[in-house]
């Protein structure tokens, strides 16, 4: 924190690694932070505090965790962090103890999820577009792989908040064009969560295999002609973005392919799937976000 600014009572609802990581930065910043989240999470950090692994370092964050919504309660800020098709349920779940004067953020992956948790909760939410490299590698243990920035919309809150942030260790920004940066996030997950998921190798043994960069190009493609006929200017470099991941994220996995390897639903219908969604609406196809869609939800647990 920087000199003079109070701690902040902070709730992360959705505590998996994303949450978890920005939690145990913020606690370890003198924040006061309470992650809401699983069962053996709360298990976990209760017996041992939170353990946070990064390059060549670990170590162990106290902190609390509680199963309940209630544990929003009293909180300054709350980093929303759950999956974007739970987002209206933990919306919900948050309504009756959001203390009149929390900020909340959407710290969550897809387009659209800022909006739709204000208007379940009734209130200004701040979207974020986060840029981080986490996985948990067991109940109330976060490994930390890269990254950490965070870009902010505008907003009455969202400068002091960004300070706040900053000064405990995450970078972060403001922009009025944090839809943008959505965007451009939600085509680098469209292009590869799916692909890491189905096909079992990390981001750089994948590139090297025959076909993957030119389905990369196609689905990349789809989502700028999506988002142009939405409004939004992605960068020219969009493509070139993409694939550079194999080079800066070589050994590393996605989230979908996270899910699947523990037996949950993905994001896939609010990465790839609002992808072919909105395509429909502006009646512009996307074919190889369909297929990428289609075998994903074809090996993806049950919902119920």
């Amino acid at each position: 924190m920087s000199a003079g600014s109070p701690p902040l009572q902070v709730a992360v609802m959705g505590a998996g690694a994303v949450g978890c990581y920005y939690g145990a930065v913020l606690a370890g910043a003198g924040h006061a932070v309470t992650l809401v989240g699983r069962p053996a999470l709360v298990a976990a950090v209760a017996e041992r505090g939170l353990i946070l692994e990064t390059a060549g370092a670990r170590g162990t964050v106290p902190l609390r965790a509680v199963a309940d919504p209630s544990g929003v309660a009293g909180a300054d800020l709350v980093l929303v962090c759950v999956k974007s098709g739970d987002t209206e349920a933990a919306g919900r779940g948050m309504i009756p103890h959001l203390a009149p004067e929390a900020v909340v953020l959407s710290l969550q992956n897809g387009v659209d999820n800022g909006e739709r948790l204000a208007a379940m909760i009734g209130r200004p939410v701040v979207p974020v577009a986060v840029y981080v490299a986490t996985e948990m590698a067991g109940p109330g243990h976060v490994r930390h792989h890269g990254r950490g920035d965070l870009i902010l919309g505008a907003g009455e809150a969202s400068e002091r908040i960004a300070r706040v942030l900053s000064s405990s260790g995450i970078p972060a920004t403001v922009s009025d064009q944090v839809r943008a940066a959505l965007w451009a996030k939600l085509t680098i997950n469209c292009a590869w969560n799916a692909l890491s998921a189905l096909g079992g190798k990390p981001y750089g043994r994948l590139y090297a295999a025959e076909g993957v960069g030119e389905v990369l190009a196609d689905v990349t493609a789809e989502c700028l002609a999506v988002a142009r006929a939405s409004g939004v200017s992605l960068p020219e470099d969009m493509l070139a973005q993409v694939e550079a991941i194999a080079r800066t994220m070589t050994g590393q996995r996605s989230s979908t392919a996270q899910d699947l390897a523990r037996g949950r639903r993905t994001e896939i219908d609010h990465l790839n799937g609002y992808v072919i969604r909105q395509g429909a609406r502006l009646g512009i196809p996307t074919p190889a976000n369909r297929v990428l869609h289609t075998l994903v939800k074809l090996v993806e647990p049950d919902a119920r």
